[in-house]
């Protein structure tokens, strides 16, 4: 099974997408079969309780699609049940300081790289029985910490918490940036793109991962080329409500005000 570490070992596109609303059985097969490399899980909007998505990862990783989980915050009892049910990557909202990136890194490793709490053989290790070091190791060697970069101070801070032990990538959440910096939706303010670049420069300059979730293929396509290897394409409802209008709309328009039948 490709883990999102195993993505993280790569500067390749990664391509995946974002789910908030289908914790269907059938997800992770619908995304395989899309090509997805991974799923961004998000607890922190979606109302997703810890055991609908103890499920869903479940579904996603039987389907070789690494995952990458949003707890609901940054705190300890959250991260540490994201890890135990098995996200893969953990991304707390808002990291916006040096020492919430230490905190992240130490929350979601075994002794002696880091003080999360033990539980062994349970959905994290796919219910595996093994020696407890080895249990350990495994644990440690796949789980992630990604830095969610989307406030002004997470922008002043990124340079440090790129250079964070143990912090292995950075994401930018764009639509809470432009909001803290007071220009909401304005991706193409001069303010805004000061901003992604000064978190796209400091990820590069520490050799960290980049990812963003993005609207469009040229989108991703043009982030790409400036250094973000993670793209997250849209997301489950976005995508599901935008096929569906499309294709009513043409529906209606092809066949106007006609009687069915033609009479």
């Amino acid at each position: 099974m490709t883990t999102f570490r195993d993505l993280l070992k790569t500067k390749k596109l990664k391509l995946g997408t974002y789910i908030g609303e289908f914790a269907t059985p059938g997800i992770g097969r619908m995304l395989a079969a899309a090509g997805c490399d991974f799923a961004f899980v998000d607890m922190e909007h979606s109302g997703f309780g810890f055991e609908t998505t103890k499920t869903l990862l479940r579904h996603l990783h039987d389907a070789g699609i690494a995952s990458l989980v949003r707890p609901p915050s940054k705190a300890e009892h959250h991260i540490a049940r994201a890890c135990d049910i098995g996200a893969q990557g953990v991304i707390p909202p808002m990291l916006e300081t040096v020492e919430q990136a230490r905190t992240l890194a130490r929350q979601i490793k075994y002794p002696p790289q880091g003080s999360r709490g033990a539980a062994f053989g349970i959905a994290h290790d796919d219910y595996r029985q093994q020696p407890v070091v080895d249990a350990l190791a495994s644990a440690n060697a796949k789980t992630s910490a990604i830095a969610l970069i989307e406030t002004v101070e997470g922008v002043d801070n990124a340079d440090a918490i790129a250079a964070t032990d143990g912090v292995e990538c950075l994401w930018l959440g764009h639509f809470d940036l432009s909001n803290s910096l007071g220009i909401p939706g304005q991706f193409e303010s001069p303010a805004f793109r000061t901003a992604m670049n000064t978190v796209t420069q400091a990820g590069l300059a520490h050799g960290r991962n980049m990812g963003r979730l993005v609207g469009s293929p040229d989108e991703g396509a043009a982030l790409f080329a400036k250094g973000c290897d993670f793209i997250c394409y849209s997301g489950d409802v976005w995508i599901f409500t935008s096929a569906l209008t499309q294709g009513l709309a043409a529906t209606r328009e092809r066949i106007g005000g006609a009687v069915a039948g033609g009479a």
